[in-house]
């Protein structure tokens, strides 16, 4: 930077703090001071590679429209990121590190350390980034911006370190006397910072910066979330060596910086620019011609005016998912997007979806296999995961966050101090692999959790939006989210809508409000409204699609189609197994003799039915029935021919199981003639589970779900069965039929989903000698039972029916209320035009995934240990395979698989007493154990919590005894 020119265009003074301004301390620059417009130029030459290798066609375009033609977005895009910190040009910021405020005293620049260290007391978030918010308002004001373009840029400058502040928020504090912001000589000071910079990234001056159109408040967020994420790279003293030389400094030297940086962090998008694929590319990719519900759904999309939600509802077995993937591709084509993110109901099925996307995104393009990346909080358990990032030589400490409330210590941006160039690697890029950056990574697959946690109002929810904006989203088994959930889903659906993302949503059928809740969701974010109300037609048929999107100019447009399943229907015969459910007052030892007589009645069935062999599938709503159900048929079968797969294995334990479930029940398992198999699940069972049972025994449950499990039966047509077992049979249990009065239902049955969808779901079951048809009765069964007719329960139950709507109505009132709080828009502030107090009342919820979880999920809390042995005589910690452990319980590297595979979640009744429990003394510095809890086992595999004594083994899991 030409000194001299400065010194021609700058007081004496505001060269000297050019000079000196520091942005980056010595600590934490590579130990050289990074200077403050060193620091701004660095991000803002990140911003133009982000440009060039990272953002989606869609995003460019859009921004390009924002700054006022083509290419002109680029150069926006680099003064919105560097811009960021320019409130270090503050005492505010340049007070805190000694060594820096000396220098800057030196150049001239003064403050009262008394009233600024007052100001800083009374109001300790104001720092440098509401600072600069503050500073970029009145200097673009002064540089005759319009009100609408500068009330959208202060707060991308402000919010930078994570959350909105509203323009009361970032006035300073009164007690600092101007002693914070800076007074006489400070003003020009910021103002050359400003200029400076301004003109170094190519504008001539402010007034040519002004965009030309507001961008919408998705877009503002996403641009925020590119703020932070270039702030980041360009905050990795690796990289970006201090530099304390004026005369060095230039946004050249900074692109020279940049350029290496992004090549060694390996830094790429995805996609780049789609061709829309032909009618041939769906058997290149999957290898067979497309069923008609496939070739429907593609077609479908095709034919849409703009990008918008497509739901996509088709009978379990039908290929929903090579559906949505084809559909995504050509959504990707014809729209701009980059990449996708694949969001399922839970973890497990997040797992062998991370398999069929990588071989999805292989068959397009092989090379961009390496870069999708499995995003949930178990994924270190993943086999396929695991060995990416080994075989990369490397496993990045994703526990790691902070915030820069101090100013020294900025954001995360680095975890691992050696770093390998790009082409060494065949998994993602490191830098997604931290805190708070997955969705950033170009293809994603993971629980549904991640899309919901970007409705939500916490600290760096722009980065998760920044994620999702770009990409084709593609959420899975949507009818698992409930009344809670849904809120979070609808607000991601308006901020997705807004954001012009195109949405594939699959179920196996939806209530007709449910599909309506969510294309109206979709649309009025789409509009920017705070309500959109629209005629949302039932499809004529089933397999179904129905795509809605907003043209630029227009009313909302809707189709709706359907075709035939390409396998004929099933009849299925439901068939009732009565048990006697015990009362409120029932003893211990009563509830116990009756679940006995429970299970001794379902051991009787399939030794009947299993008589010539075959394979049974029995699904428990929880996992103590599942546990006393497998201790009676073990004791009839043999430990040979049963299995037990619910949630309170450890995670390692739960993984075997589940693959070797899959594995024995799989479509292409040879099964030997009269050999016998009985899997005994919980819910896990119940979506994504690719098993094909000859029968099927399953608790009551909401028609839906019950419909889900039949989808396990008979799933292919080359399978060999029994004679007695070649007609599909579904046996249903877990209540009580009563003559003349209303069933009643297990107590789990009940907590878990209600009296309101169990009587309505009982009162369709088929009478003696019917059969249900599937898929062809299947949307109008759910309809029925989600409708709002009393006249489908019988007259005897009506009562009972109307008292359990009443419960069920008030229950869905106050959890959708308790989701407001967390939610990322206020009630009635959705019309809204910047992201001024987002943050209203602060961040309500933590960042960490545990805390996510629980604001996204509601229901009593529950929480993880790590399960660890301790034998009283030996004094020694051990694994729960024996291996031992450190004296304070430290962990070897050949170990630490087996530890971390050892994590439970303890049932809610247990979290009370599990608030004692403390992680291990030698686990306190490990990144991955120390927030983990130990539980510790004596050498029988018991403890005592609490009131309670808990046992596990690899048998049955974690159990109260």
């Amino acid at each position: 930077m030409d000194v001299r020119e400065l010194s021609g265009r700058y007081e004496p003074v505001v060269v000297r703090a050019l000079e000196t301004l520091w942005g980056k301390s010595r600590e934490r620059a590579g130990g050289k001071t990074n200077l403050l417009l060193a620091h701004l130029l660095d991000t803002a030459a990140v911003a133009e590679l982000l440009w060039d290798g990272f953002l989606a066609g869609s995003t460019r375009a859009a921004l390009d429209e924002v700054a006022g033609g083509p290419g002109r977005g680029r150069r926006l895009l680099a003064w919105l990121c560097g811009v960021h910190d320019c409130g270090k040009a503050t005492p505010t910021h340049q007070r805190l590190w000694p060594e820096g405020a000396e220098t800057v005293r030196r150049s001239g620049l003064t403050w009262v350390e008394a009233a600024a260290l007052a100001g800083a007391k009374q109001q300790k978030r104001w720092r440098h980034d509401w600072a600069g918010g503050l500073m970029t308002r009145e200097m673009l004001s002064e540089a005759a911006w319009d009100a609408e373009q500068l009330d959208w840029v202060w707060p991308l400058v402000a919010g930078h370190h994570g959350a909105f502040p509203s323009l009361r928020d970032v006035q300073e504090p009164r007690s600092a006397k101007g002693q914070l912001r800076g007074r006489g000589a400070w003003r020009q000071v910021q103002q050359a910072v400003l200029d400076v910079f301004t003109r170094e990234v190519g504008f001539e001056g402010l007034g040519e910066v002004e965009p030309v159109e507001v961008p919408s408040r998705a877009l503002q967020l996403q641009l925020s979330g590119l703020v932070v994420m270039a702030d980041w790279i360009a905050s990795d003293e690796r990289f970006f060596v201090g530099m304390d030389d004026l005369r060095l400094v230039s946004l050249e030297t900074s692109r020279g910086r940049a350029v290496s940086a992004w090549k060694t962090l390996g830094l790429q998008g995805g996609w780049g620019t789609l061709t829309v694929p032909g009618p041939e590319a769906f058997l290149d990719r999957f290898g067979y011609a497309p069923r008609p519900s496939q070739a429907m759904v593609v077609e479908a999309v095709r034919r849409m005016g703009g990008p918008g939600i497509v739901v996509v509802e088709a009978p379990m077995g039908e290929g929903k998912t090579e559906a949505a993937q084809a559909a995504a591709e050509v959504l990707a084509a014809r729209f701009g997007a980059d990449g996708v993110f694949v969001g399922m109901p839970t973890q497990a099925t997040s797992d062998p979806m991370f398999t069929r996307t990588r071989r999805w995104v292989q068959a397009i393009e092989g090379h961009l296999a390496s870069r999708v990346v499995l995003l949930h909080g178990k994924r270190a358990f993943n086999r396929e995961w695991k060995a990416l990032l080994e075989e990369a030589g490397e496993y990045a400490d994703e526990a790691f966050c902070g915030v820069d409330e101090f100013g020294l210590g900025d954001d995360p941006y680095g975890v691992e101090p050696e770093v390998r160039g790009a082409q060494e690697r065949q998994a993602p890029a490191e830098w997604f692999l931290g805190s708070k950056r997955g969705l950033l990574a170009p293809f994603v697959v993971g629980t549904v959790d991640q899309l919901l946690y970007a409705a939500t109002r916490t600290r760096h929810v722009m980065l998760r939006m920044a994620g999702l904006a770009g990409k084709v989203v593609i959420l899975d088994e949507v009818h698992a989210c409930d009344v809670y959930m849904s809120q979070f889903l609808r607000e991601a659906l308006r901020w997705l809508g807004q954001a012009g993302v195109p949405v594939l949503v699959l179920s196996a059928t939806l209530a007709p409000e449910q599909r309506r809740a969510l294309v109206e969701a979709y649309l009025a974010g789409a509009a920017s409204r705070e309500e959109l109300h629209v005629e949302v037609p039932v499809p004529p048929g089933y397999p179904s699609v129905t795509a809605a999107w907003l043209p630029a100019s227009g009313e909302p447009q809707i189709h709706a189609d359907a075709t035939s399943s390409w396998r004929e229907d099933l009849g299925v015969v439901v068939r009732v197994v009565s048990e006697t459910v015990p009362g409120a007052r029932c003893s211990r030892e009563e509830r116990k003799r009756l679940q006995g007589e429970a299970d001794a009645r379902v051991g009787d069935l399939l030794e009947g039915e299993l008589v010539d062999g075959g394979t049974a599938l029995v699904i428990r709503n929880s996992v103590a029935r599942a546990q006393s159900l497998y201790e009676e048929l073990r004791e009839r079968f043999g430990e040979d021919e049963v299995r037990l797969l619910h949630a309170r294995f450890t995670v390692a334990r739960r993984a075997d199981l589940t693959e070797e479930s899959l594995r024995l029940l799989g479509p292409r398992t040879p099964r030997p003639r009269g050999g016998r198999l009985i899997l005994v699940a919980t819910q896990l069972a119940e979506q994504s589970f690719d098993v094909d049972a000859d029968m099927l025994v399953t608790d009551l449950a909401p028609v839906d779900l019950l419909l889900q499990r039949v989808g396990r039966l008979h799933r292919h047509e080359d399978t060999w069965r029994p004679d007695g077992l070649r007609v599909p049979q579904v046996f249903v249990t877990g209540f009580e039929p009563r003559e003349g009065r209303e069933p009643t239902f297990a107590f789990a049955s009940e907590m878990i989903y209600g009296r309101h969808l169990l009587l309505r779901t009982a009162a369709v079951l088929p009478g003696a000698g019917e059969t249900w048809s599937v898929p062809g009765d299947v949307p109008e069964l759910v309809k029925r039972v989600y409708g709002a007719d009393a006249a489908l329960l019988p007259d005897t139950w009506r009562e009972a029916g109307e008292e359990a709507c009443r419960e069920q109505e008030n229950r869905d009132r106050a959890r959708a209320e308790n989701a407001r709080q967390f939610l990322l828009t206020a009630p009635g502030e959705h019309e809204r035009r910047t992201l001024a107090g987002l943050h209203y009342g602060g961040s309500t919820a933590g960042s960490d995934e545990n805390s996510l979880q629980a604001a996204v999920r509601d229901g009593d809390e529950s929480v993880e240990v790590v399960l660890v042995v301790r034998d009283e005589d030996d004094a020694v910690f051990r694994t729960l395979a024996g291996r031992a452990l450190g004296v304070n319980g430290e962990v070897a590297p050949d170990v630490l698989d087996e530890v971390l595979g050892s994590v439970v979640r303890l049932p809610p009744k247990f979290t009370q007493a599990a608030s004692q429990l403390r992680p291990l003394p030698g686990w306190l510095g490990h990144p991955w154990l120390r927030r983990s809890c130990a539980l510790v086992l004596d050498a029988s595999g018991r403890a005592r919590l609490g009131d309670f004594t808990v046992s596990y083994d690899d048998e049955f899991g974690l159990r109260h005894e």
